[in-house]
């Protein structure tokens, strides 16, 4: 037998019956489903210093197993010395089986590292389905090697779902493990 991540196998076995029954769908194939994972990670000192946008690109690898992109600017910024085709971030989508161990790890392993967690806010809905969560340090992802790091930074973490709207995509990520906060 194939291994399935703890996730995908929760999410067949509890999540697609309860978001049946909480909004009547007629078919289990009308339920949301999560649909990518992209982490991004904006460099805006690579202006002066290109070996930062390698260090982040080693660290989103080295945090997701999958290796990451540099992202390039679309257009010249004179007053931020920015030029079209600069290096500036990185990002990297993660799908599948790859994207169901990630949300375990950061669900039970890097969110709890936050100081005073409370839970994540559940304003970061876009009105398409879709949650953006920003984390404001790497070193919260155990695979970070604290001293190696050369500057603490933040990124953000975007879930892209099947969902129609934002009570569906959050009742999806509830059921998934995410902790919002209780308002």
């Amino acid at each position: 037998m194939a291994y399935v991540p703890r996730l995908k196998q929760e999410y067949r076995e509890k999540v697609v019956p309860a978001l049946k029954e909480e909004f009547s769908y007629s078919n289990i194939m009308e339920v949301p489903k999560l649909e990518k994972i992209v982490l991004s990670r904006g460099v805006g000192a690579a202006v002066a210093d290109k070996k930062l946008i390698d260090y982040a690109v080693d660290e989103l690898t080295a945090i997701t197993g999958q290796k990451a992109v540099p992202t390039i600017s679309k257009k010249d910024v004179a007053s931020f010395k920015l030029r079209k085709g600069m290096p500036i971030g990185a990002k990297v989508t993660l799908r599948g089986e790859r994207m169901y161990e990630f949300l375990d790890r950061l669900i039970t392993t890097a969110l709890p590292r936050v100081r005073d967690f409370q839970g994540i806010k559940a304003t970061g809905f876009d009105g398409r389905g879709n949650y953006n969560l920003g984390v404001t340090e790497q070193i919260i992802f155990p695979e970070i090697d604290i001293d190696k790091v050369n500057k603490i930074s933040g990124m953000d973490i975007t879930f892209v779902t099947s969902a129609k709207t934002d009570k569906e995509a959050k009742s999806l990520l509830t059921e998934l493990g995410l902790p919002f906060k209780k308002n």
